[in-house]
């Protein structure tokens, strides 16, 4: 008798439905701070929380927290605190649903980059996926500033939104190099380690002292992060990956509701068609990629 395949979990799939869920909450929260509070502020707070949950983790598991490859570990997480800087700035300025997609182009970034920078192959599937998702992000901006001088508001929010989805790319090619010699964790803790030096003289100066709602909304960035992270950690470790990350983009479906409920966001047709045509690019990036990226952190 031949060796049985061992099937999908189920727990897999639920824990990225949840995972799902918990950051597009985590959007929700960051939209209702409506820019009363700076960017860096919430990156604080944010950062203050995955700090002590990882430290605390990285302790009960009896690992040295400090990493073996400090300079790319720094790099790393210079990386991902510019990103979720640009992220979080786009989420203020667009949409939920808008900023969402864009953000999930990533993995057409990476696969450029791993070709650069780890000389990996790329194929006809992800030059399909890069033509594809740059249609439908002009589609995004809106068609009218190809034919007119005249120019979207939001252009200047869309280029940050896809800077931070490049600088997310960026933040996992290194992680791909670290993942050979660091323990996932230590990768992790390197992200708060190198934000929160940055932000607390961004927060000196420029700081808002929050009142009670905001305080609710901060703490919700923090705690559904953090279980975002978890739940999709672990259905990354329980799926393959390619799959794993298409189930994650349901995230931009929460994203589309929360948006219609809370802020009465309706999306128009070139948006909805530009959104369709990156969830293609992204699908098929992430099918064409031989050697999967592992998720670790934003």
């Amino acid at each position: 008798m031949g060796i049985q395949k061992q099937p999908e979990s189920i727990e897999g799939y639920w824990s990225l439905l949840a995972s799902a869920f918990a950051f597009s909450l985590m959007t929700v929260c960051v939209k209702n701070l409506d820019k009363r509070i700076p960017i860096s502020e919430i990156v604080l707070v944010r950062s203050v929380i995955s700090i002590l949950i990882t430290r605390l983790m990285l302790k009960k598991a009896g690992i040295s927290p400090w990493g073996n490859n400090k300079k790319l570990l720094f790099i790393r997480g210079l990386l991902g605190t510019c990103a979720l800087f640009c992220v979080f700035e786009a989420i203020g300025n667009l949409p939920l649903a808008t900023a969402t997609v864009i953000q999930y182009t990533y993995p057409t970034f990476t696969a450029l980059l791993a070709l650069f920078v780890l000389k990996e192959g790329i194929g006809r599937r992800v030059a399909l996926a890069v033509t594809l998702g740059w249609t439908g992000i002009t589609l995004i901006v809106q068609p009218e500033w190809l034919f007119s001088n005249t120019y979207n508001i939001q252009i200047t929010a869309i280029y940050i939104a896809l800077a931070g989805a490049f600088l997310t790319a960026l933040a996992y090619i290194s992680i791909r190099r670290l993942s050979k010699s660091e323990h996932q964790l230590v990768i992790v803790h390197y992200f708060p380690l190198i934000s929160i030096p940055i932000c607390i003289p961004l927060v000196y100066f420029n700081g808002i002292l929050p009142q009670m709602i905001d305080w609710m909304w901060l703490l919700g960035v923090g705690v559904l992060t953090q279980l975002g992270q978890v739940w999709l950690t672990n259905g990354f470790s329980l799926l393959p990956a390619a799959k794993a990350s298409s189930i994650s983009y349901i995230q931009v479906i929460f994203a589309t509701i929360w948006g219609l409920v809370f802020f009465a966001e309706k999306p128009d047709i070139w948006t909805v068609v530009g959104s369709i045509m990156i969830f293609t690019a992204t699908i098929i990036s992430l099918s064409a990629q031989q050697k999967p990226l592992k998720y670790i952190h934003k």
